[in-house]
């Protein structure tokens, strides 16, 4: 276990993973480069784990790791994992339960982006903030403007203007923080549904 200041690169891509992770608390993105290039892929939390797949299979990671902010990650040796897995049932079936959630997740995201509107990924992208932030209509952005908008696909001109587009929909920006108006015609144009978001 232990303690990794903001902006600690934990796992690079390309790299063989030495670790499993576990999160204890504070916040992880995983990204990728190529070409001069970066993207968000994801934003991980307590309990969460990364990266599984490269940590089974014995395969470079595909994406890089870093802590946003103060974080406790507990580090487990891959080939601990690996001895573990091919040895005991029970753990290989939350191994491959985890995994499954994961894959699910990774689909999710591609349709996501695939078959939505940057304005309809930004709706659903702030519906879920205001559920994690206990319903309440006023919120702080978690993450930079440009962090979110890779996130979500898009380039921070698009999110600029998806902002823009949803003021008729009953939402505010300023700076980081964000008002809902009306969460009905929120949602009734973020049309959300369990096939694409958690």
């Amino acid at each position: 276990m232990q303690h990794f200041p903001p902006h600690m690169e934990l796992a690079v891509e390309g790299e063989s993973p030495d670790f499993l992770h576990i999160i204890v608390s504070g916040t992880v993105e995983l990204f990728s480069n190529w070409q001069g290039r970066e993207t968000r892929m994801q934003f991980l939390g307590p309990n969460d784990t990364f990266i599984l797949a490269a940590t089974i299979k014995d395969r470079p990671y595909l994406m890089s790791a870093r802590t946003l902010e103060k974080s406790l990650v507990i580090l487990i040796p891959s080939e601990d994992i690996r001895e573990v897995f091919q040895n005991d049932a029970e753990f290989a079936k939350s191994i491959v339960l985890e995994l499954a959630c994961c894959y699910r997740q990774a689909i999710k995201s591609a349709k996501n982006i695939k078959l939505r509107s940057s304005p309809e990924r930004v709706a659903n992208y702030l519906l879920k903030l205001y559920h994690e932030n206990g319903n309440i209509p006023d919120f702080t952005l978690p993450f930079e403007k440009r962090r979110i908008a890779e996130f979500l696909g898009m380039t921070p001109e698009n999110l600029s203007r998806s902002f823009a587009s949803l003021k008729s929909r009953g939402v505010s920006v300023s700076n980081q923080k964000i008002h809902i108006d009306d969460i009905e015609k929120l949602t009734e144009f973020a049309h959300p549904t369990p096939l694409i978001d958690s």
